[in-house]
C-alpha cells in the first residue's frame, strides 16, 4: 500500500508551507508525490495564485487533491491517456461517464452537436449514435433536437444503463496504462480466482458481501 504521511495543525500554523518544502525534497530524490488537501470551509478557490493548492504545485507535487464540504477536485498531470483508460482509472465508482471532447477516441460512443451543417463530424469520425441538433433535414437515425435533453437522457439511459449489470466486465485488465482485451472466460476465471484468495483473508472477514474488488500491481524496474 502506498504510504500516507499528514501535516496537521491549526490554521496558520504552516502546515502549508513545511508540507509544500517536503513536497519539494522529495522531488528532488527522484520520489512520484501526490498530495491531498482537506478542508471544512466551502467555496474555496482550487489552483489560484496564493492557495494552497498551487503551492502544492508549485512544489513539484505530481498530483494535487483538494477535498471540501462542497467539492472534491483532483488535478494531475496529463498522461495523454485515452478517454477509456481515464475513465477506468478516475471514476470506476460511477455507473457511467458522460465525456466532452474526445472526438477521435476509438471505440468510444459520441452524441454530436450540430449546428454548421459544413462542419458536420457523423460521417469523419467513428461512434456517432446520434446528433442534438435544430438544423432541418439531417440524414440518418437517432437525430435530436436541441431542446431535447430528456428524451436524448432516455437515449442514454436505455442503450447504456438499463439492464447493465449483467452486461458488464467481470474483470478488465490494464497493463501500463493500456487495457488489454480478455475473453469471458478468462475474466471469469481471473475474477474467481482473485474472489477466492480475497475471500480468504481475515481481514475480509467483516465484509458481508464482495460486490467488487480493484487490485494493482508494481512490478519492480529490471
Amino acid at each position: 500500500m502506498t504510504p500516507i504521511v499528514t501535516f496537521i495543525g491549526w490554521h496558520d500554523s504552516g502546515k502549508t508551507t513545511l508540507a509544500s518544502q517536503v513536497v519539494s525534497h522529495l522531488k528532488a530524490r527522484g520520489y512520484r508525490v501526490a498530495v491531498i488537501k482537506s478542508s471544512k470551509e466551502a467555496d474555496v478557490p482550487f489552483d489560484t495564485p496564493g492557495t494552497d493548492t498551487a503551492k502544492h504545485r508549485m512544489a513539484g507535487a505530481d498530483s494535487v487533491m483538494f477535498v471540501g464540504p462542497d467539492k472534491m477536485v483532483l488535478q494531475t498531470a496529463n498522461e495523454n491517456l485515452p478517454l477509456v483508460v481515464l475513465a477506468y482509472k478516475y471514476c470506476a465508482d460511477v455507473d457511467i461517464v458522460i465525456g466532452e471532447g474526445f472526438k477521435d477516441a476509438p471505440k468510444v460512443a459520441k452524441i454530436e452537436v450540430l449546428r454548421d451543417r459544413a462542419r458536420m463530424l457523423r460521417k469523419k469520425v467513428g461512434g456517432v449514435l446520434a446528433v442534438a441538433t435544430d438544423l432541418d433535414d439531417v440524414e440518418g437515425g437517432n437525430i435530436f433536437r436541441l431542446d431535447q435533453s430528456l428524451e436524448l437522457a432516455q437515449f442514454i439511459e436505455k442503450r447504456f444503463l438499463l439492464g447493465q449489470r449483467n452486461g458488464q466486465d467481470r474483470a478488465v485488465l490494464f497493463v501500463n496504462g493500456r487495457r488489454i482485451a480478455l475473453k469471458n472466460f478468462v475474466q471469469d476465471v481471473l475474477a474467481s480466482t482473485v474472489h477466492g484468495f480475497v475471500g480468504s483473508l481475515k481481514c475480509v472477514d467483516q465484509i458481508e458481501e464482495i460486490e467488487e474488488i480493484e487490485l494493482r500491481i508494481r512490478l519492480p524496474k529490471t
